[in-house]
């Protein structure tokens, strides 16, 4: 069994920063990729970043520049910096992982965090 849980999620103000992470655990053997997805109310939901083993990042081109993915490889953990937050930031904020469990060795499986929401706005 394998959980992803989220945080740092909330309100903030146009041009103002926040933190996500988001936490794997359980029978974890490898993790090959971690990210972020969002989802705004009507639409898809879309890429927004993701960090793959080895160190390679990619981002949408609607956050580049203003957020950077990190992950602790110790802790299993994923972190979203986001800074000069726009109104069309607002959105659910979905953790992803792409990780082989012990009970299930060679496959690779996609879990979703429950999401945290994101609401920029004066």
């Amino acid at each position: 069994q394998v959980q992803l849980v989220e945080s740092g999620g909330g309100l903030v103000q146009p041009g103002g920063s926040l933190r996500l992470s988001c936490a794997a655990s359980g029978s974890i053997s490898s993790i090959n990729a971690m990210g972020w997805y969002r989802q705004a109310p009507g639409k898809e939901r879309e890429l927004v970043a993701r960090t793959i083993s080895g160190g390679s990042t990619n981002y949408a081109d609607a956050v580049k520049g203003r957020f950077t993915i990190s992950r602790d490889n110790a802790k299993n953990t994923v972190y979203l910096q986001m800074s000069s937050l726009k109104p069309e930031d607002t959105a659910v904020y979905y953790c992803n992982a792409l990780i082989t469990t012990s009970q299930a060795m060679g496959v690779v499986r996609s879990y979703w965090g429950q999401g945290t929401q994101v609401t920029v706005s004066s």
